[in-house]
């Protein structure tokens, strides 16, 4: 069964090189059901924690500035900032579930 998804190269090399490599054209995966398990390792375990500790930063950051008084415009931008973060963090986790395949 040829989906047309595999690379135009990968299906000269015989069924071992594409990563669809069953009858049903099933993905590939690892023993224990990761697609990428050291990026799915990198992800979870060091980028995800270090993305949600920078969006927790800058909301100390921005709550700091408001109990003290501290200028609009300084909260305004680590508002941003923090929305900014939020996004990455989001893709990362996203990233990491692909990553795992489920």
């Amino acid at each position: 069964m040829d989906s047309g998804l595999d690379a135009p190269g990968l299906a000269s090399l015989g069924p071992a090189a594409s990563p669809r490599n069953d009858e049903l054209g099933r993905w590939r995966t690892a023993p224990h059901g990761v697609i990428y398990p050291q990026m799915a390792s990198l992800l979870s375990t060091f980028i995800l924690p270090a993305a949600a500790g920078a969006v927790a930063l800058v909301l100390l950051l921005g709550l700091i500035n408001m109990m003290r008084g501290g200028s609009p415009n300084t909260s305004q931008k680590l508002m941003r900032w923090r929305v900014l973060l939020q996004f990455v963090a989001i893709i990362i986790a996203m990233l990491a579930v692909w990553a795992m395949g489920r």
